[in-house]
């Protein structure tokens, strides 16, 4: 990528031949990395469908994908709700790696938290939890930091973190 000048002289390419087989010799293994980790994520994602037809254990089967949810978004923790008849959201599986904790699923456990209400007791929308939100809308709440977060009310989150001495901040 040299040019000859006026003069007939080459001016010198920005990167060396040195520079650049260098940097193409960390591409094989990076890129590998990143293969390999598709070929999990593929061989995961398989399981989980095969599971799917098969699994008879529902708490095995939502556990599983819960796991899979958690390990691909390198979550240290993560629920599964399930809709109630009278619009709430019953903790299912709670899994929580760095508090050591593994409620409901095959655990065995009970989780001792009541529902979430989805629209409180006057018929408004419930936004003091981030499941409430996103269970009323539908949608994917990404949040990076629920402190610092505006337009929500995390009161109930909150009141989590101050119970359990856990910091929830992203989700």
């Amino acid at each position: 990528m040299s040019k000859k000048n006026g003069t007939g002289k080459q001016q010198s390419a920005l990167l060396s031949q040195a520079e650049i087989s260098k940097l193409l010799e960390t591409i094989p293994s990076n890129l590998r990395g990143y293969i390999d980790s598709l070929q999990n994520q593929i061989s995961n994602m398989s399981a989980i469908g095969l599971a799917l037809s098969k699994e008879k254990d529902m708490d095995k089967l939502l556990e599983m994908i819960l796991l899979e949810a958690k390990r691909i978004s390198n979550a240290d923790g993560g629920t599964l709700y399930m809709m109630t008849d009278d619009q709430r959201l019953k903790f299912s599986i709670m899994i929580t790696d760095s508090l050591n904790i593994h409620m409901g699923g095959t655990s065995g456990k009970e989780i001792p938290f009541y529902p979430v209400k989805l629209y409180m007791d006057d018929g408004k929308p419930n936004k003091t939890m981030i499941a409430a939100n996103a269970g009323l809308t539908g949608y994917t709440i990404n949040i990076p930091d629920a402190y610092k977060a505006k337009g929500y009310d995390f009161a109930g989150t909150k009141a989590f973190d101050d119970k359990t001495g856990y910091g929830q901040n992203h989700f």
